[in-house]
């Protein structure tokens, strides 16, 4: 059974695309400013559920599953991955946002989530009003400092976008041993409780959501690298305040600069720092994601 937030009301909230409606699943609560709240892979909303309900205590909080991942939509990704490139993805929230009544909102997103509002920032940033980023370097800057270091460390970003069904297969032999080698060798399974536990593998050990996550790198690594490099020729940047915090026991600390990162693609200053945990940072450290949200989204 999926995760629910104390005094949050779970809806699915049916979006136009050009892969035909999307459903996507949110838990809604709170009151004050909107926040949207986006998870990584290969997680769900679940993630948010130590922070969300204190952060309702401030703003009408949104958490939503992304296009792929737990209770919304999964189609099938086409031939050039468009279904998953983040531009999709962040019209979903864009839309899913508008449907609740919220045409300016703060965003927080975290790891793929994270990509996701770096996307919805660029291509509706009369709707975001605030960026707070976890864990990330943009993606087109990660891809071309790729080293030996880094493909060691992140080798799921370039063993996940092989071609169909490579990595689905392989992973569906054994959803529950690729979860806890994926997750476990960030910060061990211990920081997640059975019921998300469940929830995760649940959703690994599906096909579709499976294939979705799959195509999420795909993505990555070909139709988001073309939206990216066209903004760079353009020199369209992120046009809002953007905070950003990484883990210090990460790969992302060792390989990048995040702040220095983020301001190459932005007009706005960024701030950011790297923070006592690994790449979990929701769930390592929640009362910290609660202070620098409030703090942040003033």
């Amino acid at each position: 059974m999926a995760i629910t937030f104390p005094g949050f009301e779970q809806k699915l909230v049916t979006v136009s695309s050009d892969d035909g409606p999307i459903e996507i699943a949110c838990m809604v609560g709170g009151a004050g400013p909107a926040l949207l709240l986006l998870h990584g892979f290969p997680q769900t909303k679940a993630i948010w559920h130590q922070v969300a309900p204190e952060l309702a205590k401030s703003f009408t909080v949104v958490a939503a599953d992304l296009r792929g991942y737990g209770a919304s939509s999964k189609p099938h990704g086409r031939s050039d991955h468009s279904t998953y490139s983040k531009r999709s993805m962040a019209k979903d929230q864009h839309d899913l946002m508008n449907a609740l009544g919220h045409k300016q909102f703060f965003v927080l997103g975290h790891d793929r989530g994270a990509r996701v509002s770096h996307r919805l920032a660029m291509d509706f940033p009369q709707c975001v009003r605030k960026l707070m980023l976890l864990d990330i370097s943009p993606t087109l800057t990660m891809y071309e400092k790729t080293t030996m270091a880094f493909a060691k460390g992140y080798w799921h970003w370039f063993f996940l976008i092989q071609p169909e069904p490579v990595p689905e297969t392989m992973i569906g032999a054994n959803p529950e041993y690729w979860l806890k080698n994926h997750m476990g060798r960030h910060a061990g399974t211990g920081i997640f409780s059975p019921d998300r536990w469940s929830e995760y593998l649940s959703g690994a050990s599906n096909p579709q959501s499976m294939h979705a996550m799959c195509e999420d790198y795909r993505a990555a690594a070909s139709i988001d690298l073309v939206h990216d490099r066209a903004d760079r020729k353009d020199g369209r940047k992120l046009e809002m305040p953007v905070r950003v915090l990484w883990g210090e026991h990460g790969l992302v600390n060792q390989c990048f600069t995040p702040v220095d990162d983020w301001q190459a693609v932005s007009d706005e200053v960024v701030t950011g720092r790297a923070v006592a945990c690994g790449h979990y940072i929701p769930e390592e450290l929640p009362e910290l994601v609660i202070q620098e949200a409030k703090a942040f989204f003033h």
